[in-house]
Protein backbone atom coordinates (compact mmCIF):
# COMPACT_ATOMS: atom_id res chain seq x y z
CA UNK A 1 0.00 0.00 0.00
CA UNK A 2 2.53 2.07 0.98
CA UNK A 3 4.69 1.54 -2.16
CA UNK A 4 1.35 2.69 -4.22
CA UNK A 5 1.28 6.20 -2.84
CA UNK A 6 4.61 6.57 -3.68
CA UNK A 7 4.23 5.69 -7.46
CA UNK A 8 0.91 8.01 -7.53
CA UNK A 9 2.67 11.23 -6.17
CA UNK A 10 5.74 10.68 -8.37
CA UNK A 11 3.18 10.31 -11.38
CA UNK A 12 1.50 12.91 -10.58
CA UNK A 13 4.55 15.05 -10.43
CA UNK A 14 5.71 14.32 -13.71
CA UNK A 15 2.30 14.91 -15.46
CA UNK A 16 2.55 18.48 -13.66
CA UNK A 17 6.52 18.96 -14.96
CA UNK A 18 4.97 17.87 -18.50
CA UNK A 19 1.93 20.45 -18.29
CA UNK A 20 4.63 23.29 -17.78
CA UNK A 21 6.87 22.68 -20.08
CA UNK A 22 4.11 22.39 -22.56
CA UNK A 23 3.25 25.86 -21.38
CA UNK A 24 6.40 27.30 -21.90
CA UNK A 25 7.49 28.92 -25.02
CA UNK A 26 10.19 27.15 -26.99
CA UNK A 27 13.00 29.50 -28.16
CA UNK A 28 13.14 29.86 -31.72
CA UNK A 29 15.84 28.92 -33.59
CA UNK A 30 15.22 31.72 -36.56
CA UNK A 31 16.81 35.36 -36.13
CA UNK A 32 14.25 37.78 -36.29
CA UNK A 33 14.37 39.49 -40.05
CA UNK A 34 15.52 42.73 -40.61
CA UNK A 35 13.90 44.37 -43.55
CA UNK A 36 15.10 47.34 -45.84
CA UNK A 37 13.31 50.14 -46.14
CA UNK A 38 11.12 49.67 -49.24
CA UNK A 39 12.66 52.47 -51.09
CA UNK A 40 15.39 49.98 -51.84
CA UNK A 41 17.65 53.40 -50.87
CA UNK A 42 20.74 52.02 -48.41
CA UNK A 43 21.15 53.83 -45.32
CA UNK A 44 23.75 55.65 -44.06
CA UNK A 45 26.64 54.10 -42.63
CA UNK A 46 25.38 53.20 -39.39
CA UNK A 47 28.21 54.46 -36.94
CA UNK A 48 27.75 55.75 -33.35
CA UNK A 49 27.77 59.65 -34.54
CA UNK A 50 24.19 59.42 -36.62
CA UNK A 51 22.57 56.13 -35.70
CA UNK A 52 20.41 55.53 -32.85
CA UNK A 53 20.68 53.10 -29.84
CA UNK A 54 18.14 50.46 -29.31
CA UNK A 55 17.32 51.90 -25.57
CA UNK A 56 16.48 55.42 -27.76
CA UNK A 57 14.39 53.58 -29.76
CA UNK A 58 10.21 55.05 -30.13
CA UNK A 59 7.96 53.51 -27.00
CA UNK A 60 6.80 50.32 -28.24
CA UNK A 61 2.72 50.22 -27.50
CA UNK A 62 0.67 47.65 -30.10
CA UNK A 63 2.94 49.06 -32.59
CA UNK A 64 1.67 52.38 -31.95
CA UNK A 65 2.51 55.22 -30.40
CA UNK A 66 0.85 59.25 -29.78
CA UNK A 67 3.07 62.12 -30.98
CA UNK A 68 1.96 65.59 -30.19
CA UNK A 69 3.55 68.02 -32.77
CA UNK A 70 4.17 71.48 -32.63
CA UNK A 71 1.30 72.51 -33.17
CA UNK A 72 -0.30 70.73 -30.38
CA UNK A 73 -1.81 67.69 -32.56
CA UNK A 74 -1.96 64.14 -30.84
CA UNK A 75 -0.94 61.68 -33.80
CA UNK A 76 -1.03 58.21 -33.72
CA UNK A 77 2.12 56.79 -35.37
CA UNK A 78 3.84 53.72 -36.15
CA UNK A 79 6.35 52.48 -33.28
CA UNK A 80 9.01 53.18 -35.77
CA UNK A 81 9.53 55.12 -38.86
CA UNK A 82 11.27 53.38 -41.97
CA UNK A 83 8.75 55.31 -44.87
CA UNK A 84 8.61 59.03 -45.04
CA UNK A 85 7.07 61.74 -46.74
CA UNK A 86 7.62 65.38 -46.75
CA UNK A 87 4.73 68.40 -47.30
CA UNK A 88 7.20 70.75 -49.11
CA UNK A 89 10.92 72.02 -49.59
CA UNK A 90 11.70 73.05 -46.18
CA UNK A 91 10.89 69.49 -45.53
CA UNK A 92 12.36 68.17 -47.73
CA UNK A 93 15.67 69.92 -46.93
CA UNK A 94 16.08 69.22 -42.90
CA UNK A 95 14.90 65.20 -43.88
CA UNK A 96 17.82 64.72 -46.41
CA UNK A 97 20.21 65.89 -43.76
CA UNK A 98 18.88 63.52 -41.15
CA UNK A 99 17.06 60.44 -42.30
CA UNK A 100 17.37 60.05 -46.81
CA UNK A 101 17.31 56.56 -46.35
CA UNK A 102 13.77 56.88 -44.88
CA UNK A 103 12.36 59.14 -47.66
CA UNK A 104 10.10 58.18 -50.10
CA UNK A 105 9.59 61.21 -52.35
CA UNK A 106 10.69 64.40 -52.88
CA UNK A 107 7.86 67.41 -52.74
CA UNK A 108 10.36 70.00 -55.43
CA UNK A 109 12.21 68.90 -57.90
CA UNK A 110 16.57 69.63 -57.62
CA UNK A 111 17.76 71.87 -60.47
CA UNK A 112 20.17 70.58 -62.62
CA UNK A 113 23.55 72.18 -60.48
CA UNK A 114 22.37 70.34 -57.45
CA UNK A 115 23.47 66.77 -58.76
CA UNK A 116 26.92 67.55 -57.95
CA UNK A 117 26.26 67.31 -54.44
CA UNK A 118 23.08 65.51 -53.66
CA UNK A 119 23.92 62.16 -53.84
CA UNK A 120 21.74 60.02 -56.99
CA UNK A 121 19.62 58.23 -54.70
CA UNK A 122 17.92 61.05 -53.26
CA UNK A 123 18.16 63.17 -56.23
CA UNK A 124 16.28 60.48 -58.45
CA UNK A 125 13.38 60.27 -55.40
CA UNK A 126 9.82 60.66 -57.11
CA UNK A 127 7.98 63.58 -57.47
CA UNK A 128 5.36 63.97 -54.91
CA UNK A 129 4.49 67.42 -54.45
CA UNK A 130 3.78 70.22 -51.92
CA UNK A 131 1.06 71.47 -49.60
CA UNK A 132 1.83 75.11 -49.72
CA UNK A 133 2.87 77.53 -52.10
CA UNK A 134 2.70 78.99 -55.26
CA UNK A 135 3.67 75.44 -57.06
CA UNK A 136 1.15 73.56 -54.04
CA UNK A 137 -0.02 70.74 -55.95
CA UNK A 138 0.08 66.78 -53.67
CA UNK A 139 -0.25 64.07 -56.09
CA UNK A 140 -2.40 61.98 -53.31
CA UNK A 141 -2.54 58.94 -55.77
CA UNK A 142 1.06 58.50 -56.07
CA UNK A 143 0.91 59.37 -52.18
CA UNK A 144 -1.74 56.63 -51.94
CA UNK A 145 0.94 53.92 -53.97
CA UNK A 146 3.87 54.95 -52.41
CA UNK A 147 2.10 54.53 -48.46
CA UNK A 148 4.38 56.12 -46.45
CA UNK A 149 3.49 56.38 -42.86
CA UNK A 150 4.07 59.75 -42.07
CA UNK A 151 3.73 62.45 -44.11
CA UNK A 152 6.42 65.26 -42.10
CA UNK A 153 5.49 69.45 -42.63
CA UNK A 154 8.42 71.91 -41.46
CA UNK A 155 8.87 75.22 -41.37
CA UNK A 156 6.21 78.69 -40.23
CA UNK A 157 3.13 77.08 -39.20
CA UNK A 158 0.40 78.70 -41.65
CA UNK A 159 -2.44 80.18 -39.83
CA UNK A 160 -4.89 76.82 -41.24
CA UNK A 161 -2.15 74.34 -40.41
CA UNK A 162 -4.09 71.98 -38.14
CA UNK A 163 -7.32 72.01 -40.56
CA UNK A 164 -4.71 71.46 -43.53
CA UNK A 165 -2.60 68.37 -42.02
CA UNK A 166 -6.18 67.13 -40.52
CA UNK A 167 -7.96 67.06 -43.97
CA UNK A 168 -4.71 65.61 -45.62
CA UNK A 169 -4.94 62.82 -43.78
CA UNK A 170 -8.59 62.24 -44.20
CA UNK A 171 -7.89 62.39 -47.58
CA UNK A 172 -5.01 59.39 -48.30
CA UNK A 173 -5.26 58.17 -44.92
CA UNK A 174 -1.21 58.65 -43.42
CA UNK A 175 -0.88 60.52 -40.29
CA UNK A 176 0.09 64.08 -40.81
CA UNK A 177 2.61 65.67 -38.59
CA UNK A 178 3.91 69.38 -38.41
CA UNK A 179 7.50 70.58 -36.40
CA UNK A 180 8.31 74.33 -36.32
CA UNK A 181 11.29 75.60 -37.45
CA UNK A 182 12.74 79.26 -37.54
CA UNK A 183 16.38 80.62 -37.82
CA UNK A 184 16.49 80.04 -33.90
CA UNK A 185 15.07 77.06 -33.41
CA UNK A 186 16.17 74.36 -36.15
CA UNK A 187 18.08 72.65 -33.47
CA UNK A 188 15.20 72.36 -31.22
CA UNK A 189 13.36 71.12 -34.40
CA UNK A 190 15.84 68.33 -35.34
CA UNK A 191 15.68 66.89 -32.06
CA UNK A 192 12.01 66.58 -32.48
CA UNK A 193 12.00 65.25 -35.88
CA UNK A 194 15.04 62.53 -34.37
CA UNK A 195 12.32 61.85 -31.62
CA UNK A 196 9.87 61.28 -34.21
CA UNK A 197 12.23 58.83 -36.83
CA UNK A 198 14.07 57.23 -34.35
CA UNK A 199 17.06 58.30 -34.96
CA UNK A 200 18.12 60.84 -31.70
CA UNK A 201 22.33 60.27 -32.40
CA UNK A 202 22.13 61.70 -35.83
CA UNK A 203 19.64 64.82 -34.81
CA UNK A 204 21.38 65.97 -31.96
CA UNK A 205 24.95 65.89 -35.10
CA UNK A 206 22.68 68.31 -36.48
CA UNK A 207 21.16 69.77 -33.22
CA UNK A 208 24.70 70.98 -31.75
CA UNK A 209 26.18 71.86 -35.18
CA UNK A 210 22.90 74.32 -35.48
CA UNK A 211 23.37 75.76 -31.89
CA UNK A 212 27.41 76.29 -32.73
CA UNK A 213 26.74 78.28 -36.22
CA UNK A 214 23.88 79.87 -34.31
CA UNK A 215 25.44 81.01 -31.04
CA UNK A 216 28.55 82.42 -33.57
CA UNK A 217 26.31 84.40 -35.46
CA UNK A 218 24.75 85.73 -32.50
CA UNK A 219 27.80 86.97 -30.92
CA UNK A 220 29.26 88.66 -34.17
CA UNK A 221 25.58 90.25 -34.77
CA UNK A 222 25.07 91.41 -31.40
CA UNK A 223 28.51 92.91 -31.30
CA UNK A 224 27.59 95.55 -34.03
CA UNK A 225 24.47 97.33 -32.72
CA UNK A 226 23.71 100.12 -35.41
CA UNK A 227 27.10 100.28 -36.57
CA UNK A 228 26.65 97.34 -39.43
CA UNK A 229 26.26 98.11 -42.46
CA UNK A 230 23.40 99.01 -44.46
CA UNK A 231 21.82 96.31 -46.58
CA UNK A 232 19.41 95.32 -49.22
CA UNK A 233 18.83 92.13 -51.22
CA UNK A 234 17.83 92.12 -54.19
CA UNK A 235 15.66 89.34 -56.29
CA UNK A 236 13.88 88.77 -59.35
CA UNK A 237 14.94 88.83 -63.08
CA UNK A 238 15.50 92.41 -63.07
CA UNK A 239 16.61 92.63 -59.36
CA UNK A 240 14.01 94.93 -58.51
CA UNK A 241 12.27 93.07 -55.43
CA UNK A 242 13.26 93.02 -52.26
CA UNK A 243 13.30 91.33 -48.70
CA UNK A 244 11.50 93.46 -46.95
CA UNK A 245 12.21 93.48 -42.74
CA UNK A 246 10.34 91.61 -40.87
CA UNK A 247 8.90 89.19 -43.54
CA UNK A 248 9.73 85.59 -42.47
CA UNK A 249 11.69 84.91 -45.63
CA UNK A 250 14.17 87.96 -44.34
CA UNK A 251 15.03 86.42 -40.90
CA UNK A 252 18.11 85.74 -41.58
CA UNK A 253 18.83 88.87 -43.33
CA UNK A 254 17.32 90.58 -40.19
CA UNK A 255 19.30 88.98 -38.00
CA UNK A 256 22.83 89.20 -39.32
CA UNK A 257 22.51 93.19 -40.83
CA UNK A 258 21.03 96.07 -40.60
CA UNK A 259 17.87 95.31 -43.46
CA UNK A 260 16.95 98.65 -44.63
CA UNK A 261 13.81 97.40 -46.82
CA UNK A 262 10.79 98.65 -44.62
CA UNK A 263 7.44 98.49 -46.12
CA UNK A 264 4.24 98.77 -44.87
CA UNK A 265 3.31 94.99 -45.89
CA UNK A 266 6.15 92.76 -45.84
CA UNK A 267 5.29 89.66 -48.15
CA UNK A 268 5.02 86.66 -47.00
CA UNK A 269 6.46 85.33 -50.13
CA UNK A 270 9.84 84.05 -51.22
CA UNK A 271 9.72 86.23 -53.98
CA UNK A 272 9.62 89.37 -51.82
CA UNK A 273 7.97 92.85 -52.06
CA UNK A 274 8.21 94.66 -55.60
CA UNK A 275 9.69 97.75 -55.56
CA UNK A 276 11.73 100.17 -58.23
CA UNK A 277 14.88 101.83 -58.92
CA UNK A 278 13.64 104.72 -57.46
CA UNK A 279 13.00 103.33 -53.88
CA UNK A 280 16.23 101.23 -54.20
CA UNK A 281 18.21 104.83 -54.46
CA UNK A 282 16.33 106.56 -51.45
CA UNK A 283 17.20 103.29 -49.51
CA UNK A 284 20.96 103.68 -51.46
CA UNK A 285 22.64 100.81 -48.98
CA UNK A 286 26.26 100.19 -48.26
CA UNK A 287 26.32 96.60 -49.25
CA UNK A 288 23.47 94.90 -51.89
CA UNK A 289 22.76 91.06 -51.76
CA UNK A 290 21.64 89.78 -55.05
CA UNK A 291 19.59 86.49 -55.33
CA UNK A 292 20.96 83.75 -57.74
CA UNK A 293 18.26 84.20 -60.73
CA UNK A 294 19.49 88.02 -61.30
CA UNK A 295 21.54 88.94 -63.98
CA UNK A 296 24.41 89.65 -61.94
CA UNK A 297 27.52 90.05 -64.40
CA UNK A 298 25.34 92.79 -66.06
CA UNK A 299 24.66 94.83 -63.16
CA UNK A 300 28.45 96.51 -62.71
CA UNK A 301 28.32 97.57 -66.02
CA UNK A 302 24.75 99.28 -66.09
CA UNK A 303 24.26 103.04 -65.54
CA UNK A 304 20.65 102.96 -63.52
CA UNK A 305 22.47 100.68 -61.27
CA UNK A 306 25.37 102.44 -60.99
CA UNK A 307 23.63 105.39 -59.46
CA UNK A 308 24.07 103.43 -56.38
CA UNK A 309 26.70 103.56 -53.63
CA UNK A 310 27.25 99.79 -53.24
CA UNK A 311 27.65 99.76 -56.99
CA UNK A 312 29.65 102.53 -57.13
CA UNK A 313 31.97 101.32 -54.56
CA UNK A 314 31.59 97.19 -55.68
CA UNK A 315 30.11 96.55 -52.53
CA UNK A 316 27.60 94.19 -54.49
CA UNK A 317 27.80 90.26 -53.99
CA UNK A 318 25.96 87.23 -55.55
CA UNK A 319 24.23 84.76 -52.84
CA UNK A 320 25.80 81.30 -52.97
CA UNK A 321 23.27 78.64 -54.24
CA UNK A 322 23.92 74.77 -54.46
CA UNK A 323 21.80 72.70 -53.89
CA UNK A 324 20.06 75.71 -52.43
CA UNK A 325 20.22 79.28 -51.91
CA UNK A 326 22.48 80.08 -48.94
CA UNK A 327 20.33 82.92 -48.11
CA UNK A 328 17.22 81.26 -47.79
CA UNK A 329 14.49 80.24 -50.44
CA UNK A 330 13.33 78.01 -48.77
CA UNK A 331 13.80 79.79 -45.93
CA UNK A 332 15.33 76.23 -43.96
CA UNK A 333 18.77 75.06 -42.61
CA UNK A 334 20.44 76.01 -45.74
CA UNK A 335 20.31 79.82 -43.76
CA UNK A 336 23.08 78.73 -41.68
CA UNK A 337 25.23 78.81 -44.46
CA UNK A 338 24.50 82.32 -44.79
CA UNK A 339 24.84 83.10 -41.25
CA UNK A 340 28.74 81.41 -42.15
CA UNK A 341 29.44 83.73 -45.42
CA UNK A 342 27.62 87.18 -44.45
CA UNK A 343 30.24 88.21 -41.63
CA UNK A 344 33.24 87.04 -44.34
CA UNK A 345 31.62 90.34 -46.01
CA UNK A 346 29.70 92.24 -43.08
CA UNK A 347 32.10 91.96 -40.36
CA UNK A 348 35.46 90.27 -41.60
CA UNK A 349 37.22 91.68 -38.69
CA UNK A 350 35.63 89.34 -36.70
CA UNK A 351 35.43 86.30 -38.46
CA UNK A 352 38.15 83.69 -36.68
CA UNK A 353 37.40 80.56 -39.05
CA UNK A 354 37.99 79.26 -42.18
CA UNK A 355 34.47 79.37 -44.77
CA UNK A 356 35.79 76.58 -46.82
CA UNK A 357 36.36 74.16 -43.89
CA UNK A 358 33.05 75.67 -42.15
CA UNK A 359 31.19 75.08 -45.25
CA UNK A 360 32.83 71.26 -46.06
CA UNK A 361 31.54 70.27 -42.75
CA UNK A 362 27.94 71.65 -43.41
CA UNK A 363 28.05 70.00 -46.78
CA UNK A 364 29.23 66.32 -45.31
CA UNK A 365 26.06 66.92 -42.33
CA UNK A 366 23.80 67.44 -44.27
CA UNK A 367 23.89 66.78 -47.93
CA UNK A 368 26.38 63.70 -47.14
CA UNK A 369 28.24 64.85 -49.80
CA UNK A 370 32.49 65.89 -49.37
CA UNK A 371 32.84 69.54 -50.89
CA UNK A 372 35.64 70.20 -52.80
CA UNK A 373 37.86 73.55 -52.84
CA UNK A 374 37.19 73.66 -56.68
CA UNK A 375 33.44 73.22 -55.34
CA UNK A 376 33.64 76.34 -52.90
CA UNK A 377 35.10 78.31 -55.47
CA UNK A 378 32.74 77.95 -58.02
CA UNK A 379 29.54 78.37 -55.42
CA UNK A 380 31.48 81.21 -54.36
CA UNK A 381 32.79 83.81 -57.19
CA UNK A 382 31.14 86.46 -56.76
CA UNK A 383 29.93 85.91 -53.78
CA UNK A 384 33.20 87.02 -51.65
CA UNK A 385 35.76 89.68 -51.87
CA UNK A 386 38.65 88.50 -54.35
CA UNK A 387 36.40 85.61 -55.69
CA UNK A 388 35.04 86.13 -59.67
Amino acid sequence: MKNRVVSLILALGLLISLAACAASPKPSAIAPVTQAPATGIPALADTDANREDDQNAPPQNGGVRVFTDSVGREVELPASIERVAVSGPMAQMALIALCPEKLVGIAASFDAGAEQFVPPEYYNLPLLGQLYGSDAAINLEELAVINPQVIIDIGEPKKTVKEDLDGLSEQVGIPTVHITATLATMADAYRLLGELVGETKRAERLAQYCERVYGRGMMIASSLGEHAPTVLYCLGEDGLNVLARGAFHSELLDFMSNNIAVVDDPSARGTGNETDMEQLMLWDPDIIFFAPDVNFEEIGGDPVWQQLKAVQNGSYYRVPSGPYNWMGNPPAVNRYLGILWMPVILYPELVDYDLYEETREYYELFYHTDLTREQFDELTSGSIPGAV
